[in-house]
């Protein structure tokens, strides 16, 4: 039997923070730039992203860094852990790329990681990867989500047509999170506080009760796995939104941190699918 290739180390970049700054009480924006981000490429998608890499404190690691060494060589619980941001914007020109992080106190990640960033701050990331952008022949548009998909939302109603007709939606805490959002399209933008509500709950209910334009819509639906359920059964089954023109994931899960909620999601889809589909 012929031995198998081995796996190709995933291509990582390294950057530097450039600077930090505080967007809302709980959103902070990253940029980095660097020599090291020369060779990085985006922007045909909206929503591309990328994985940031977070070494285990009192791990040393081979250099050069070998993501693929790294795993072979080290135990799960010694191995860089990953979490995935949307690009919110990235400047070839300048070499700059931007992440909007949401911040949830001391918990997670990334998260208190965004809240000590200083400028020189080196940052190791994979990616990016991504699948949706604007489709310049749909008669409208809608996107909906929560603060982990106002990167994406942001990002996409930049590149709708100039006029072209949306219908957005985004949920957050508070008036306090909200963001000023550029589109040259003639997009309805409605801000959603849940308050002490569940998450999802407002959006739900925005996008069952919106009376939808007529003809064809591409939509982009992202953010908490339960409300993203939800919302797949009412555009698929109910409004007959075909397939095709619907980006729609869960880009988390209540009560599960990034690790659990990637080895468990192809389950879940899975679920969804057999659930919703059949």
């Amino acid at each position: 039997m012929a031995e198998r290739p081995g796996r190709a180390s995933p291509s990582l970049t390294v950057g530097q923070v450039d600077h930090v700054e505080r967007l809302t009480p709980h959103m902070t924006r990253i940029v980095l730039g660097g020599d090291g981000l020369a060779g990085f490429g985006a922007g045909e998608f909206t929503d591309h992203y990328v994985k940031l890499l977070f070494p285990v404190e009192g791990v040393a690691y081979p250099e050069p860094f070998d993501l693929q060494r790294i795993r072979e060589d080290l135990p799960r619980e010694h191995r860089p852990r990953m979490r995935t941001y949307t690009v919110r914007r990235w400047d070839p020109r300048l070499a700059e790329l931007t992440i909007d992080i949401v911040l949830h106190g001391d918990e997670g990640l990334a998260g208190p990681w965004a809240m000590r960033a200083r400028p020189g701050d080196v940052v190791r990331f994979a990616g990016p990867g991504g699948g949706y952008a604007p489709a310049a022949d749909a008669a409208w548009h809608l996107l909906a989500g929560d603060e982990s998909a106002v990167p994406a939302i942001a990002a996409s109603v930049e590149r709708l047509p100039a006029g072209a007709r949306a219908h957005v939606f985004v949920e957050v805490a508070g008036p306090e999170e909200e963001l000023k959002l550029e589109t040259p399209g003639d997009a309805t933008v409605t801000w959603l506080h849940r308050g002490r509500g569940r998450v999802g709950d407002a959006l739900v209910q925005a996008v069952t009760e919106l009376e939808f334009p007529s003809g064809g819509v591409h939509a982009f639906v992202h953010g908490e796995a339960g409300f993203v359920k939800e919302l797949r059964r009412l555009l698929l089954k109910e409004r007959g939104v075909p397939r095709e023109r619907l980006s729609i994931s869960g880009y988390w899960r209540l009560g599960h941190d990034e690790d659990r909620w990637q080895s468990t999601k192809r389950d879940w889809n899975r679920a969804v699918e057999a659930e919703q589909d059949g």
